[in-house]
């Protein structure tokens, strides 16, 4: 039965995965926790293995379709590690219940920004849609031939970067719903390859709060993992072949519509736990 539920939950985080770009990774924390009975601190780090390596895949296919910016990704996944670093470690020295806990809040966070994003959507249609101007070739930094930094933008890669870092250590998530508006508001990149060079970062940001978790010595369960991690990626094609053939609006709602649920559902079983402490 375990091994049915992690890859029915597998499948579900590919669905998403190769439907909508992302998103789906951050149920593979309340999958690990409450469906599959691992610890927060096992959870929050096998997860990483699942985002990681959904997002190394997708990035190599965004690569090879021209979406994704490698330079880009790997110098705002390089600013996020300190990030990173910081929130593994951190995520050592509290309790699991603050885990959860913090988990639980984000997802509502996401769900409600999901919920809001919905109705503004529906509300406005895409024909008010405007395209969004962008300077790709702009750089935030410049040493020749004289120095010149657009410190606005630089400072909102920083802050921004370093808070991915800091959620992808200590939550074991990828960031995703802050890498793309951030590539997109800060370095100005079209949101095609945006959401094609968040997956560099988010693979990078992974690895690396990955490495500093395994190092304090929190080892995930790997047969669940590797079961999860493998049904997501074979199923991100069956969800990549999906959104060629369902509405984008309609999965989108769809995958609201659990996110909701997920998170009720997480703070449900999170709060009395964190009140016990």
């Amino acid at each position: 039965m375990t091994v049915l539920l992690a890859i029915v939950a597998g499948a579900l985080i590919g669905l998403s995965l190769g439907a909508l770009g992302g998103g789906g990774s951050i149920l593979a924390v309340p999958v690990l926790v409450y469906g599959l009975g691992q610890t927060a601190a096992q959870a929050t780090t096998g997860s990483l293995v699942v985002v990681g390596a959904t997002a190394l895949i997708g990035a190599v296919t965004a690569r090879r379709a021209g979406n994704a910016l490698l330079g880009r990704g790997l110098a705002f996944g390089a600013v996020a590690t300190g990030g990173a670093v910081v929130g593994a470690r951190a995520s050592a020295s509290v309790p699991d219940a603050v885990l959860l806990a913090s988990f639980a809040a984000l997802l509502v966070v996401v769900a409600s920004l999901m919920v809001v994003r919905e109705v503004r959507g529906r509300r406005a249609g895409a024909s008010t849609a405007r395209p969004l101007r962008v300077a790709v070739d702009d750089p935030i930094l410049t040493f020749s031939p004289t120095f010149a930094c657009q410190c606005p933008r630089a400072l909102k890669v920083l802050v921004t970067a370093t808070v991915v870092g800091l959620l992808t250590g200590f939550l074991g998530v990828g960031g995703g719903f802050l890498v793309v508006p951030a590539l997109v508001l800060a370095l100005g990149l079209p949101m095609r390859q945006a959401a094609g060079t968040s997956l560099v970062v988010i693979a990078v940001t992974s690895a690396v709060a990955f490495t500093v978790r395994v190092g304090a010595g929190v080892a995930p369960d790997w047969t669940l993992v590797l079961l999860l991690t493998g049904a997501a990626v074979l199923f991100g094609h069956a969800g990549a072949r999906l959104a060629t053939r369902v509405s984008t609006a309609h999965l989108q709602a769809a995958f609201t519509t659990l996110l909701v649920l997920v998170a009720g559902y997480s703070a449900w079983q999170s709060v009395p736990a964190l009140m016990a402490i």
